[in-house]
């Protein structure tokens, strides 16, 4: 049987106007700001009047580590929003915006699919409403000021050799990991060493996305440090008097983005930090605004559950109050025969066993989410190759570590397919069981918040970190740093360091290469092994299949 393809399916959406979206979320037309017919951004004035509103509850999903088969995790969590609203909950959805890096390099968009998605899809992948254009002027801006600084006398004192703020794109460009500036004579500055990341790995876009407001912005780009004097006395940006002018073109990026699934349901789409070397949620007002409109909110997080659930509940809950009420992990039957051994080319034949040897890596997942306090539903995201006896083989894994699975159907057949999961994730959240708490605390050592993600998390034996590192990890302490949570920047696809290792391995280490304080963000990265901050295209990247057809759509994106 011939399925349509995700964007075939998309162009067909009958979407309504965004305003009627709003209004079953009770925001008017004249707090809505329209980009065209079917997207809006949502006014700071209303977000203002809703604050004394009780919150909904707060549903995460999450899922095992990313294989080249395929999870779908957004799809999920679209697929679920709709399957709430089907047994009549009011429910929103929170995803994050697409970066054009993966979608012209890997992955060629994320907006769900199938019958679960999120429209309109063409525009979200490409320019959207131009919060990630903002994001990178805002920060370009800044990287600009501080060169103009050295070059008309440097005031400050700035050592050029510790200027640790780099510039972003937002596109793969591996030539742009280091470069050297300045270079042509007198009137372009003094030549140094820099470097460029992807947008997503800014931390503008981790600040744009834990802010509460647009003081809360400033206050937080101000605090970010961008370079060290000789004397490594750091220096802001707020010295570099950047702070407000980089508020001003991230004033309405700041706005949340309201748009629709294919059946209609209101999703909040706002901001997108990588999970693996960023925090990997969307934003925070996004989050908490939503909260205040609907029942039921499902969000996501970026990856496996060892990056993106684990700093969902580590960074983003503990620093604005958020409390997951359950956590949803989305396993593929494919996956599991991948994790189980099976190779890529092998996946639509039944193999049980190898279904039942591949499910440690769900195991894992699912003791490591248990242990911040939350209750566990495991969605079986349905593929049409996948046989009973296989489905049954999750189902009675997960049964066995104390959760249930349930299986979802919701890309072939929209949310009919995900009520049986939006029925069992709302009788889990009924229950109350939900006692979240971080898996460490602020006044732990940032060396100790590092081993522990490390071992609790990811099953190493240790955190291998220098002592140039735990020096660098002291001087932050005693500068008043030492209770910031630790962002890690690693490999989605494993456990380990390593890539290629699936399952659940033991007996390995972590290798801290080097630490990064995200002084307004609000916490440190540590970056593992072999993980860039700016990734690199594939030897075949998307770009070279996407394309206008004669009707001027889009082609190839999906």
């Amino acid at each position: 049987m011939a399925y349509k393809t995700d964007i075939e399916i998309a162009r067909e959406a009958q979407k309504r106007p965004i305003q009627e979206i709003g209004e079953k979320l009770g925001i008017s037309s004249n707090d809505l700001l329209p980009y065209g017919h079917d997207k809006a951004k949502v006014s700071q004035s209303f977000i203002n009047s809703v604050q004394d509103r009780p919150d909904g509850k707060l549903i995460l999903v999450t899922a095992i580590n990313p294989t080249p088969a395929g999870e779908g995790k957004t799809t999920t969590t679209v697929g679920l929003g709709d399957g709430l609203n089907r047994i009549g909950k009011k429910a929103a959805v929170c995803i994050r915006e697409a970066s054009l890096g993966p979608n012209f390099g890997m992955k060629g968009g994320a907006a769900g699919g199938g019958y679960a998605q999120i429209v309109p899809m063409e525009e979200m992948n490409l320019h959207f409403t131009g919060d990630f254009h903002a994001i990178t002027s805002a920060h370009s801006l800044l990287s600009a000021m501080i060169d103009n600084h050295i070059y008309w006398g440097n005031e400050l004192e700035i050592d050029t050799r510790r200027v640790v703020w780099r510039r972003v794109v937002d596109m793969n460009d591996r030539a742009l990991r280091q470069i050297t500036t300045s270079l042509g004579g007198v009137a372009n500055g003094f030549p140094r060493e820099a470097g460029f990341d992807i947008t997503v790995a800014s931390e503008v876009m981790a600040i744009l996305c834990l802010s509460k407001d647009l003081t809360d912005l400033q206050k937080r780009l101000g605090d970010m440090i961008v370079a060290y004097t000789r004397e490594r006395k750091p220096i802001f940006a707020r010295d570099i008097k950047a702070d407000g002018a980089m508020t001003v073109l991230l004033k309405d990026a700041m706005q949340p983005n309201l748009v629709q699934t294919l059946e209609n349901n209101p999703a909040f789409v706002h901001g997108g930090p990588f999970a693996n070397i960023a925090h990997g949620c969307n934003s925070v007002i996004a989050t908490a605004t939503a909260l205040k409109l609907a029942d039921y909110v499902v969000t996501e997080a970026g990856f496996g559950a060892d990056l993106g659930a684990e700093k969902f509940l580590n960074i983003k809950c503990r620093k604005t109050g958020l409390s997951p009420s359950a956590v949803v992990v989305v396993a593929t039957v494919r996956a599991m025969k991948m994790n189980g051994g099976v190779a890529k080319a092998d996946l639509g034949a039944e193999n049980v066993e190898a279904v039942k040897n591949g499910c440690a890596n769900l195991g894992r997942h699912i003791e490591n989410v248990k242990s911040f306090g939350v209750p566990v539903v495991v969605a079986i995201n349905h593929f049409v190759t996948d046989t009973d006896a296989e489905v049954q083989a999750v189902k009675d894994y997960v049964a066995s570590q104390g959760s249930e699975a349930v299986l979802s159907r919701h890309w072939e057949l929209g949310s009919e397919g995900s009520a049986d999961l939006a029925t069992k994730v709302a009788e889990t959240i009924e229950k109350g069981e939900a006692n979240f708490a971080p898996i460490y605390p602020d006044d732990m050592p940032l060396a100790e918040k590092i081993n522990t993600i490390a071992t609790k998390i990811y099953r190493a034996d240790s955190a291998q970190m220098d002592q140039k590192i735990l020096n660098q990890l002291k001087d932050w302490e005693d500068q008043g740093y030492g209770n910031l949570p630790v962002c890690m920047a690693k490999t989605q696809y494993s456990f380990t360091t390593d890539p290629e290792r699936r399952g659940a391995p033991t007996g390995f280490d972590i290798p801290v290469r080097e630490v990064r304080l995200s002084a307004g963000a609000g916490f440190v990265v540590a970056i593992c092994g072999e993980i860039m901050t700016m990734p690199g295209l594939p030897r075949v990247p998307s770009a070279e299949n996407i394309r206008l057809n004669a009707n001027g759509d889009v082609e190839g994106l999906f």
